[in-house]
């Protein structure tokens, strides 16, 4: 199976840490975010890999090379000039070999750390199209926590309580993606797919998503790069306590 990621980020508000290495390359817990996803998609039956750079492509190279080292098979495919998100996809799935067949392909931002369970992504996807032959995108969704802590008050003006890091009740686009290779075509050749094809997809029925509860962050600050090492050092300490 294979599985394309989106790592070319620059990720300036992270900044000097990307001054050297594109965003996805950012260590957290002492590896860098890109390792931490071939792990994960590896354990989900990932052979290959193809890292959709531009910034700072070599670090990627570097790092990775054949991807023997990572149990995987690493493949490149350079932008030469900046396609957005949606013309980087569509430049990859170029690059699956004819006999990738319909299988369905992996895709993710390369600056996504989760613990979501893929199969359940991937068993949306199988049976969407056992219904739908038309069916090409299975998007993974997290809870939107709100950014700001929340005043509950009452018809009467009374504040009954504050609430930090509340869920609200809405889903946001997790970065995730099961997808059927036709999809290709119907992406932008530059441009985000986020605003052309996904709502092309959704206003057809033609798109499904799967929401998760599980660990999610976008590293897109220092904020998050903060609390996603926080979140593998509890893991860490959760993990020697249980041997103990």
């Amino acid at each position: 199976m294979y599985a394309l990621i989106l790592a070319g980020g620059k990720g300036e508000r992270l900044r000097p840490l990307t001054d050297t290495v594109p965003k996805p390359m950012i260590p957290v817990d002492g590896r860098p975010i890109l390792w931490r996803q071939v792990r994960w998609l590896r354990e989900a039956g990932v052979t290959d890999v193809i890292f959709l750079v531009g910034h700072l492509a070599d670090v990627v190279a570097d790092y990775f090379g054949n991807g023997a080292e990572n149990g995987i098979r690493a493949h490149y495919c350079h932008e030469d000039t900046p396609l957005g998100r949606g013309g980087a996809l569509r430049q990859g799935l170029a690059m699956l070999p004819p006999d990738a067949g319909d299988d369905p392909v992996i895709a993710t931002n390369g600056d996504v750390i989760t613990d979501a369970r893929l199969d359940e992504l991937l068993d949306d996807y199988h049976r969407r199209r056992r219904k739908n032959p038309a069916h090409v995108a299975s998007i993974l969704t997290v809870p939107m926590t709100s950014p700001y802590g929340i005043v509950d008050a009452g018809a009467d003006g009374l504040v009954s309580q504050f609430r930090e890091k509340a869920v609200l009740p809405y889903a946001i686009n997790g970065g995730v993606y099961v997808l059927h290779p036709d999809i290709r075509d119907m992406l932008p050749e530059i441009g985000d797919h986020e605003t052309t094809t996904f709502p092309t997809l959704a206003t057809s029925g033609c798109m499904s998503a799967v929401q998760t509860g599980a660990f999610w962050r976008s590293v897109d600050s220092p904020k998050d790069l903060r609390e996603a090492e926080e979140y593998f050092t509890r893991a860490a300490g959760d993990a020697v306590g249980a041997t103990r």
